[in-house]
């Protein structure tokens, strides 16, 4: 089953902009990606992990309950929770969920190419300053935005002694960050940050922010009157491969819809299987129960990972840094030790080794030639 390529394959692969992207098998498709264990390195956060991976603070957190945040130790296994059930939306345009904050863009087909689908996390509007639910476009586009902060932001800060100018202009100090695109909705943006710790939170005063690198590349894809439709689905269920799947994500108090109870998950399952059978029952209350915010097929609490078959994943990356992650592993004679994940847009794993030592000793070198964090890694057999 081990795929061996060519240096000039592999530079194409490798050369992909940082983005979470995957290939959708069918225009039904729901159920994308893969959770991934990483060992962590003694120097690493979650938060580390989390950003490398574009996945949110919430995220991370709560796919990992019993892992300390800021210090969780040299060699424990973090999840990566990167698979994730499309929302119940027409696949169009941008379409955001504010109960498990992540965000998915539809771009238009190339012909004869699959249809893909590109996710990232994102923060939202704190309680009290809630994110807007509906359907809106893109109506503007600004590299470098200044930000003129509204009245109410404005008394807010007063209260808080600390006042704001009236224009915020370009640069590190504004919470804009580096792009920005107007909704429809008056006074709602998508934008970057100068503060990313807070994506994966509900942090803002509405609008969503994303990863500097994360709306950098949504930036050049997206165009001005593309569709934007923001929901909110706490319960989503999906049949993938005859499997039911279903992620459950914590409902937010200050939201309209129903929640803390079963029903959304009931029609969450009817909507996608037809039926409710009393394992989908038992098994989705767990869920519920848990709020872990994962997509697992019913009656699989574990993940299952390979054991014993060991990987090196070095994140989501820029194409600057992975040109040079490419470079340096070719430079150690590993050029034939790359492992594309299946229906993944250029996400590459380098192995597998026989054992684990073995792999973090690379890991460790390929971190002292580049001062870049490569991650031991076990996969589900499904992605290879």
């Amino acid at each position: 089953m081990r795929a061996l390529f060519s240096a000039a394959y592999l530079c194409l692969l490798m050369s992909t902009s940082h983005a979470t992207t995957f290939n959708l098998e069918t225009e039904s498709t729901r159920v994308v990606g893969h959770n991934l264990i990483v060992y962590s390195r003694a120097q690493d956060t979650l938060l580390d992990i989390a950003r490398r991976f574009d996945i949110g603070y919430s995220e991370i957190v709560s796919a990992n309950p019993d892992l300390d945040v800021w210090l969780p130790g040299f060699g424990k296994r973090v999840l990566v929770p990167n698979q994730y059930i499309l929302p119940d939306a027409p696949k169009e345009g941008i379409v955001i969920n504010l109960a498990e904050m992540r965000l998915y863009y539809y771009p238009k087909p190339l012909a004869g190419q699959p249809r893909q689908v590109i996710t990232h996390p994102i923060g939202i509007g704190r309680e009290g300053w809630q994110t807007p639910i509906g359907k809106t476009k893109i109506i503007q586009k600004r590299k470098d935005p200044t930000w003129t902060p509204p009245a109410s932001i404005h008394a807010e800060h007063v209260k808080m002694g600390d006042p704001l100018p009236k224009v915020v202009p370009a640069g590190p100090d504004n919470p804009l960050g580096a792009y920005a695109m107007r909704l429809g909705m008056p006074g709602y943006l998508l934008h970057g940050t100068n503060k990313p710790y807070g994506v994966g939170l509900r942090v803002s005063h509405g609008c969503i922010r994303l990863f500097p690198e994360d709306i950098e590349q949504l930036f050049g894809l997206v165009t001005v009157n593309t569709p934007v439709e923001i929901l909110y689905q706490p319960y989503k269920a999906s049949m993938h491969n005859d499997s039911l799947y279903v992620e459950a994500h914590e409902a937010y108090e200050d939201m309209t819809e129903e929640q803390n109870n079963m029903t959304p998950m009931v029609k969450a399952i009817l909507n996608a299987k037809g039926r409710l059978e009393d394992d989908d029952w038992l098994f989705a209350q767990a869920m519920i129960d848990q709020n872990l915010g994962i997509a697992q097929r019913i009656g699989q609490i574990e993940h299952k990972m390979v054991e014993d078959v060991w990987f090196l994943h070095s994140g989501m990356m820029t194409k600057e840094l992975k040109e040079e992650l490419n470079q340096t592993i070719e430079e150690m004679g590993l050029g034939d030790a790359f492992w594309p994940i299946r229906d993944a847009q250029g996400e590459i794993l380098v192995g597998p080794f026989e054992t684990k030592n073995q792999a973090e000793k690379l890991a460790d070198d390929i971190y002292n030639k580049t001062g870049e964090p490569v991650w031991v890694t076990l996969v589900p057999g499904d992605v290879l």
